[in-house]
């Protein structure tokens, strides 16, 4: 894998250009049995930059060199064949108008020490550095040949070619770094056993003299060697099989100034693509040869020096990463987007992952899935880089088969979830730990929409009795389990109120008239049908109820009814109180007499007696044959009614007029009623009279049994 790093936001640029590559060299490119050396290998160490000026050494053409590697901006290239990882840091900036720029954020402070901890290292802000240790660009390089031995390879720029040159590079496994934008600030990161340095002396018109390699040997606390373990001299007097070497762009084949693809500086020509003499410097060492290899070397540090002794003052640097050994994890989630919380709350999950470790054959650690409940605003855009739960921890080497697939997790709540994926090197850094919480890791759960259906009582209501309306809810999600991640406690029902309201009469603008204003609420548990609720309205008309359901977030989500007057099944009609009417007919029964004396002139007597009396059908006799039996007692012999007047006369003719008030006929009692009236005179000279069952009336009656019809 390769890792190309550019200044990031809030420290400027480092001034070297540093690149380093392993690789791995194809077997044509050595014949068996002969010695790998440094620079008979691809890389031809010529002392210029340029792939096209072929060297051959050791009866093997080389013909790769750093603009194999690298383009016009210092951007890694496809690594040629045996390569393995490359490294390009710039080490100067420059002006807006294109001018150099004396200021530098990465140069040692007074009191660091090869041989110090790196806790005993510190950088600090430049403005204006010495040309002659001005480092512009440094880069580096790692190769694998085709027997397995390990090279790397390194190269460094300097601003003016003054005198005798002493240079420096770092080889480090931990993260080590530092930049300053003013004060001084201690390096980061920590020795490792194995950490190497090369030091190097070179002239402007001799070429380099010596290349020496020192071991670290212990960790954090331990302490640079202070015996060479590798030792070489120029690489154009040397033959091969050399274990370390060094050149400059000083003596044949290449020597003056020399071009780069990519942007460098010097004193003479300014910013450009020029190196003058002795401003370039380049080297290599086989780590396998050396007994130094193993080790996954992550970032580089060129540097100036005042001379090759380990307790040299120290000047200009720059920092590279190279990421010689790697490990990477990339993680997928089971649930990709988002997924909709099951009705019963809980949703099980996993993570898949990848991990890749390059640049060592033997490693070892553990991984974890960590999976965090963001919250539930599921726009939020945060990861899961701390924290979370523990889901899965695995123990992983080189052997493990992968993908990687954790536990399940049970979640109980919708928002945003969001997995990390951590590799933890039993070794870091070799290799470095790893971890994945990017945004890839993260997925929604959706809350449930509810079904709520309605349905009023049956109608219509006479007025004076209430309505009634009855809610059915569906879909509902149970609530969150506590902890929302593999809860111990499960979540219940969802909960919520169910709210009523009523509109009418006749129009769905307003409530019912003293409706309240808030509605009829009933609290609810999960799915299930509501009520009834019910109100007595105050005056007829149709009504219509609309029901709304609260939600139970962030589970279920709210819903609401149909609205009022779409749905049939929510209309009831109050109706007016019904009325009936029925009619009878009822006769009461009248008659009159008038007597009359025969002689003109004569007035009847004053003691008279006129007697009505009224006949109708009794058991098997008609009313004539009750009136012709002349029944004088009230209540049988079909005998219906009587009355008696006295004391009629004192004029020639009276008339008399019943007044029956107590016999009626109605349809019930139709039929024929006889008449019997008789007069009694009050003196002997007169005659008493009857009207003898001549005079009768026949009554037929029709009732209206009802119950009618509406009016008006």
């Amino acid at each position: 894998m390769i890792h190309f790093k550019r200044p990031t936001a809030g420290r400027r640029p480092s001034r070297a250009l540093v690149v380093l590559v392993l690789t791995a060299l194809v077997s044509m490119l050595l014949a068996p049995g002969l010695a790998l050396a440094v620079h008979d290998l691809a890389m031809q160490l010529d002392g210029d930059v340029s792939a096209s000026t072929t060297t051959n050494v050791g009866g093997t053409t080389q013909a790769i060199d750093w603009d194999s590697l690298f383009d016009s901006n210092g951007a890694p290239k496809t690594k040629p064949a045996g390569f393995t990882a490359t490294g390009f840091d710039p080490d100067f900036v420059t002006n807006s108008n294109g001018s150099f720029n004396t200021s530098d954020q990465t140069t040692y402070s007074t009191g660091s020490k090869d041989t110090l901890p790196i806790s005993g290292w510190q950088c600090n802000f430049d403005n204006n550095v010495n040309s002659k240790i001005d480092v512009m660009n440094a880069y580096a390089a790692a190769y694998l040949a085709a027997n397995g031995d390990s090279i790397i390879y390194f190269a460094l720029e300097r601003n003016a070619n003054t005198g005798d040159a002493n240079v420096g590079f770092w080889f480090l496994q931990d993260d080590v770094g530092c930049v300053s934008t003013g004060p001084s600030q201690t390096f980061s990161g920590n020795h490792t056993d194995g950490d190497l340095l090369i030091v190097s002396a070179f002239t402007k018109g001799g070429g380099v003299s010596t290349i020496d390699v020192y071991r670290w040997n212990g960790g954090a606390g331990g302490s640079l060697g202070a015996t060479s373990v590798a030792h070489g001299a120029d690489c154009k007097g040397t033959a091969g099989g050399d274990d370390v070497c060094a050149t400059t762009n000083t003596g044949a084949p290449i020597t003056g100034p020399i071009t780069t693809p990519w942007k460098t500086s010097n004193k003479t020509d300014g910013v450009g693509n020029t190196l003058q003499e002795a401003e370039f410097f380049e080297g290599g060492l086989n780590l396998t040869r050396t007994n130094l290899g193993g080790k996954c070397f992550n970032v580089f540090i060129g540097d100036t020096r005042s001379s090759q002794s380990l307790t040299a003052t120290l000047f200009d640097f720059a920092r590279g990463k190279l990421g010689e050994c790697t490990a990477s994890t990339t993680t997928t989630p089971s649930i990709s987007g988002s997924a909709q919380i099951p009705q019963s709350g809980t949703l099980s999950v996993t993570d898949s992952a990848t991990l890749t470790v390059t640049g060592i054959s033997t490693w070892s650690g553990t991984y974890e899935f960590h999976l965090c409940f963001i919250g539930t605003d599921i726009t939020s855009t945060a990861t899961c880089t701390s924290g979370g739960t523990l889901v899965d921890s695995q123990s992983v080497n080189q052997a493990t088969p992968v993908p990687l697939t954790s536990a399940a997790a049970t979640i109980t709540s919708a928002g945003r979830y969001c997995w990390r994926g951590n590799f933890i090197s039993a070794t870091d850094p070799n290799p470095p730990s790893a971890k994945d919480d990017t945004a890839g890791e993260c997925f929604n759960v959706t809350p449930r929409t509810p079904t709520l259906t309605t349905q009023a009582g049956a109608g219509p209501v006479d007025f004076g009795n209430p309505v009634t309306d009855t809610a059915t809810l569906g879909n509902t999600a149970n609530k969150p389990g506590t902890p929302v991640i593999n809860p111990t406690t499960a979540g219940l029902a969802a909960g919520g109120t169910i709210t009523f309201f009523l509109y009418g009469p006749d129009q769905c603008t307003t409530l019912a008239t003293g409706f309240p204003s808030a509605g009829i609420s009933v609290s609810v548990s999960g799915d299930g049908t509501y009520g009834p609720v019910q109100y007595t309205p105050t005056a007829p008309g149709q009504y219509t109820w609309v029901a709304n359901y609260s939600g139970d977030l962030p589970n279920t989500l709210a819903k609401s009814g149909a609205a009022c007057g779409t749905d049939p099944n929510e209309a009831v009609t109050v109706r007016q109180i019904p009325t009936e009417i029925s009619t009878a007919q009822k006769t009461y029964p009248q008659d009159s007499a008038t007597i009359t004396s025969s002689i003109l002139g004569d007035n009847l007597p004053s003691g008279g007696t006129v007697t009505f009396r009224l006949y109708g059908a009794a058991g098997s006799n008609t009313a004539l044959q009750n009136c012709q039996a002349h029944t004088d007692t009230l209540g049988s012999g079909g005998l219906v009614y009587k009355q008696t007047f006295t004391s009629v006369g004192g004029s020639h003719s009276v008339t008399v007029n019943t007044t029956n008030t107590t016999f009626f006929v109605t349809s019930a009692t139709n039929g024929t009623y006889y008449w019997w009236v008789t007069y009694t005179t009050g003196d002997t000279v007169h005659t008493g009279r009857q009207s003898n069952c001549a005079e009768n009336v026949i009554l037929t009656f029709t009732d209206d049994t009802g119950p009618g019809t509406l009016f008006p």
